[in-house]
């Protein structure tokens, strides 16, 4: 990869309170790092690596740490490969921009109070595999894009639109005067994936948390509701796992 662009270094931040969705945040590991340098609206504060680290990558212009110096810059457990950035949040998307857009995306996925970081990060890494533009998340009650979130969606949260609704069953009647067939995923769907999205020019999905499942608000403003199929005895998929398989269906039903 090129070097750093030197002009991107040493913004400056207030710290803020953890709280704060403005306040910097550290990403780390390679897949991640390397996504969110690319990515030109990524403002970057500090960016530090272990030599090998820095060796292996190509970059240029890290600060130099050891192992142990690098974690502890990070939260315990982290995972960082010997590279890690501190970098501003990106700002969300406007719902209505998106879909007014003339290059909108065809497929959406919105997110009804997903509140794991891990399954919300290996989501975002499925839309970027199959072509979902965007996920559409509630501003209460899903975490922020956190190094987790991104460390989880392997760069992914660099391509992958986030845009933040307050009303996700509002959101949902945006999409469809937006032309947008919604599919909530529910295993009590009369139809199934294949057929639910066979046809459609624009799709947003609509998923919800594990156990819980889509709220009844939520589930009732969804154009229809559909499952994936699965052999007896099978109840339900982790919601990263179900989400891969239906955007998978959607870009294969495209094609077709």
């Amino acid at each position: 990869m090129k070097p750093i662009p030197r002009n991107r270094e040493k913004r400056r931040f207030a710290a803020g309170p953890a709280a704060d969705p403005n306040a910097p945040l550290w990403l780390w590991g390679q897949h991640a790092v390397e996504a969110a340098i690319s990515n030109e609206n990524r403002i970057i504060q500090r960016w530090v690596a272990t030599e090998n680290a820095a060796q292996r990558t190509g970059l240029t212009g890290f600060e130099i740490l050891d192992q142990k110096g690098l974690g502890k810059l990070l939260p315990p457990g982290a995972v960082h490969q010997g590279i890690a950035i501190k970098v501003q949040p990106l700002e969300p998307a406007n719902l209505e921009d998106v879909t007014a857009a003339p290059d909108a995306p065809a497929r959406l996925c919105v997110l009804d109070q997903i509140s794991d970081p891990h399954n919300l990060g290996a989501i975002f890494r499925s839309a970027a595999a199959f072509g979902v533009g965007g996920l559409v998340l509630q501003t209460r009650h899903t975490p922020p894009l956190t190094g987790v979130v991104a460390k989880s969606a392997a760069g992914a949260v660099e391509t992958v639109q986030e845009i933040r609704v307050v009303n996700i069953a509002r959101a949902l009647d945006t999409l469809g005067a937006a032309g947008y067939h919604s599919v909530g995923l529910a295993g009590e769907g009369l139809e199934e994936l294949g057929e639910a999205v066979s046809g459609a020019a624009k799709i947003a999905f609509v998923m919800g948390a594990e156990g819980s499942g889509l709220r009844p608000a939520v589930a009732k403003a969804c154009a229809t509701l559909a499952r994936i199929p699965m052999v007896p005895g099978m109840e339900s998929l982790n919601v990263s796992n179900a989400a891969a398989i239906a955007f998978y269906e959607a870009m294969r039903s495209k094609r077709a």
